[in-house]
């Protein structure tokens, strides 16, 4: 998923939103997910996650639940994002 934090000033302040909207993702989720690109730039994340499951059925649904959760955060906007089923 490629994030855009618009009001964040500092590499400080978009740590503290993403890890706290990481780890709300994690726990209502269970999914690993992580910040994956973009590190140095204050206002752009870019965030990798992945589900395990027997079902790719229920991970589709999980994956898009979860997508869902990011768009109506306040705090990020979701730019682009992408679903691989294997």
């Amino acid at each position: 998923m490629q994030l855009e934090l618009p009001p964040v000033g500092s590499l400080k302040e978009k740590r503290r939103i993403l890890k706290s909207l990481l780890t709300r993702l994690r726990n209502d989720f269970n999914v690993s997910i992580a910040e994956v690109g973009a590190n140095d730039s204050p206002r752009r994340a870019l965030v990798g996650s992945a589900v395990v499951s027997n079902s790719s059925k229920f991970g589709h649904q999980v994956m898009t639940k979860l997508v869902n959760r990011v768009a109506a955060d306040p705090q990020v906007m979701l730019a682009d994002y992408r679903m691989e089923t294997y």
